[in-house]
């Protein structure tokens, strides 16, 4: 089983939010994830899409965008954007997507690989967070990845945690959010929300043991990357 990651699809199958506005390169770029996906792939591999799925705004106007979704080959695993307003209440969503796997406040196990899940949310720190708004978001965040780590199975062969927001940046390279995620054993972490254009160092590689992958969809061509094998 290979495990394959990318997110922030922001899809508008059944709307009209072209994301071309954002740049030449996401022109149909729905067309290019489904051909690199088909392409790469299997049926029983994993695909993990760490958030912003999709632009709707109310879970029945996400079908065609999470049809989309279901339709790509491989065993699809979901957490949590800051965009994906659709997504309210986890029992209806899964409901109405039975063939998705939703990550909050739990944890999956498919096969040896143990996944965990959460939004997450802005850093503290100089750039914009608000003491008081912004706190109580990330510290609620915090706690929910802790009880998703919480959830995992403790037999698996590799422990995945999908988090939208960075984990971490150069500058903030040890954070709360990385703590829990050592403390739970963590393997590998893919995370999204950063994109072309934007004044971004993301953080890359191994640290203290997690091997961290950004798979925005932009940043990766719209092709999902490799992060893991069992």
């Amino acid at each position: 089983m290979k495990i394959w990651a990318i997110s922030d699809l922001h899809l508008s199958l059944g709307g009209d939010k072209p994301m071309d506005l954002f740049g030449e390169h996401w022109g149909r770029h729905w067309e290019k994830v489904d051909a690199n996906c088909r392409e790469r792939v299997a049926e029983d591999d994993l695909l993990l899409l760490p958030g912003d799925h999709s632009w709707a705004m109310k879970l029945e106007e996400a079908d065609r965008d999470l049809g989309f979704i279901s339709d790509l080959p491989g065993i699809k695993v979901l957490c949590k954007g800051n965009h994906d307003y659709w997504w309210q209440s986890v029992g209806k969503v899964r409901k109405r997507f039975p063939r998705l796997h939703f990550l909050q406040n739990d944890a999956a196990k498919i096969g040896p690989v143990a996944l965990c899940g959460s939004r997450g949310w802005d850093l503290p720190g100089p750039d914009g967070f608000e003491d008081g708004h912004d706190e109580k978001i990330y510290r609620r965040e915090v706690e929910r990845l802790k009880l998703s780590t919480g959830a995992m199975a403790s037999d698996a062969q590799l422990r995945i945690a999908l988090v939208h927001y960075p984990p971490l940046t150069h500058r903030q390279p040890e954070t709360e959010v990385t703590q829990v995620l050592e403390a739970a054993g963590i393997d590998v972490c893919v995370y999204g929300h950063l994109h072309l254009g934007g004044n971004h160092r993301p953080v890359r590689g191994l640290r203290n043991g997690v091997h961290y992958h950004l798979v925005s969809c932009d940043f990766l061509d719209f092709c999902p990357i490799q992060v893991g094998q069992c």
